[in-house]
């Protein structure tokens, strides 16, 4: 199957060995549907002069790709799910399907899939997808990247032709089969598993290939120095990935061990939602009775998270030091907190000071009046420069109001931030692009309804759009 001259396969996974993974077979399904295509980065990794048909034998029947995987691993890993300690996980339904790299800036990147079938690890599931699963997590991470958010990217969604049947939604229900791509799906439960087997060698293993494949600048001979550097950097991109989900208004709703990983982006989306307007205790998934992974606990979460990954690592590191290392996350969080929040507004850093100030008194602002979280941040995208365009919002009301006095202060002592791009179409439109539930569900009902999927490629248009406003490039 010919690919452009320019795709740089690896196998890089494969080369850890069979104690990390199984070797399995992709489902056969009675139909391939294309639903969405990443076009832009297939460019990336040199896959977009694939036609429709190709694509779909890559990435609907699994055919290898050349010089890629011969054969698709499904990955082990144990984790906490809702603090549960669970050693029956695993890549349940889906596999690593092919790697390579970025022809922008050389990264490794893996493909991987949702939805392709039973594996070793599917227990009594069916390893199957539904279609509207599969929609949900391209909406997704087709926002987050937008919103600025290092995400995993949904890379293919086809429609497989099989009735499914699930107890959260309306069945019979279609199926799919997605690919995202990704940095890593070394997940934290990666670690764990080999903690709970005893496997030490397979760690310090695993802790090199990470090294060596995604961080090679965190190189130290000394084992125990590795690691330590290995939990500082995870640290710091989790907590970078937390702080822009922060400021996206973005709730993730199963925030298990098993869903972090490694290179710090966010993935695997199930009961996802964004915020309506910024409330703590909002949650996403149904079934999350007691709030654990509510919006303004997810801070909290990624530390516990952390804290089971440095237990990993006592065998290899000092205890002391370790800790000395979580305790540095908090700080993490607040600088990479500090900084989303600049960049959603479009300022320029000022002194710690001073950006403090903004934080304090926005998000004080947002609690206090429950205005719409998203019109806030596309109202005042820019600072000051956008003030005429924030008194025309329909939002405009709360902005009148005594308590956004100290917010204008701390607004009007930032500059807007060099490229931001205010004469873009995007802004001169009254509300920005959303994507909260009852959106979700409007444009998934024409298609459940008469496979009508013009409203989901407009708010891909839309997102688009959005993201090109805000010049988010990866």
């Amino acid at each position: 199957m010919p690919v452009a001259r320019d795709f740089r396969p690896s196998i890089a996974h494969a080369n850890l060995g069979g104690d990390f993974f199984d070797e399995v077979a992709p489902a056969t399904f009675p139909q391939h549907i294309l639903r969405f295509r990443n076009q832009r980065w297939a460019e990336r990794i040199g896959l977009g002069s694939l036609t429709d048909s190709e694509w779909i034998e890559h990435f609907g029947r699994f055919t290898a790709l050349p010089g890629s995987l011969p054969t698709p691993l499904a990955l082990r890993y144990h984790g906490h799910q809702f603090r549960t300690y669970n050693p029956d996980l695993g890549d349940g339904r889906g596999f690593l399907f092919g790697q390579a790299h970025d022809l922008k800036d050389g990264r490794l990147l893996d493909l991987a899939t949702k939805g392709s079938g039973r594996t070793p690890w599917s227990r009594t599931a069916d390893g199957r997808l539904t279609l509207k699963g599969g929609v949900r997590e391209v909406l997704a991470t087709e926002m987050l990247e937008a919103l600025g958010v290092d995400t995993s990217k949904s890379f293919s969604l086809i429609e497989t032709g099989e009735d499914l049947m699930r107890g959260d939604e309306p069945s019979p229900t279609r199926s799919s089969v997605l690919v995202r791509l990704s940095h890593s799906h070394i997940r934290i439960g990666s670690f764990q598993r080999l903690l709970y087997l005893d496997e030490y060698q397979n760690m310090r293993k695993l802790i090199d290939h990470a090294i060596r494949t995604y961080m090679p600048h965190l190189w130290r001979d000394n084992g125990a120095e590795r690691a330590l550097a290995f939990m500082a950097e995870v640290c710091r991109l989790v907590a970078a990935t937390g702080a822009n989900w922060m400021l996206a208004g973005f709730a993730h709703g199963v925030l298990n061990t098993d869903n972090i990983n490694v290179t710090g982006e966010s993935f695997d989306y199930g009961p996802w939602r964004f915020l309506p307007v910024l409330d703590p205790a909002f949650t996403a998934a149904y079934f999350d009775e007691t709030g654990l992974y509510a919006y303004g606990r997810q801070p909290d979460t990624l530390l516990w998270n952390l804290t089971r990954l440095a237990e990993c690592l006592l065998p290899i590191a000092e205890k002391s030091k370790l800790e000395d290392i979580l305790h540095g996350f908090e700080p993490m969080f607040q600088h990479s907190f500090n900084a989303a929040m600049l960049r959603r507004l479009g300022l320029a850093p000022q002194s710690g000071e001073t950006t403090l100030a903004l934080v304090r008194s926005v998000w004080k602002f947002l609690i206090d009046t429950k205005m719409p979280f998203e019109q806030f941040f596309f109202d005042w995208h820019g600072g000051r420069a956008s003030e005429k365009r924030a008194a025309t919002s329909p939002s405009a009301e709360f902005y009148a109001q005594e308590n956004f006095e100290p917010v204008f202060a701390t607004i009007a002592a930032h500059q807007p931030a060099a490229g931001t791009r205010l004469d873009h179409a995007y802004f001169s439109r009254p509300t920005p692009c959303t994507m909260l539930i009852d959106e979700v569900e409007a444009l998934w009902k024409p298609i459940a309804d008469s496979d009508d999927w013009s409203v989901f490629h407009g708010k891909l248009a839309d997102i688009a759009q959005m993201r090109e406003a805000y010049s988010v490039r990866r």
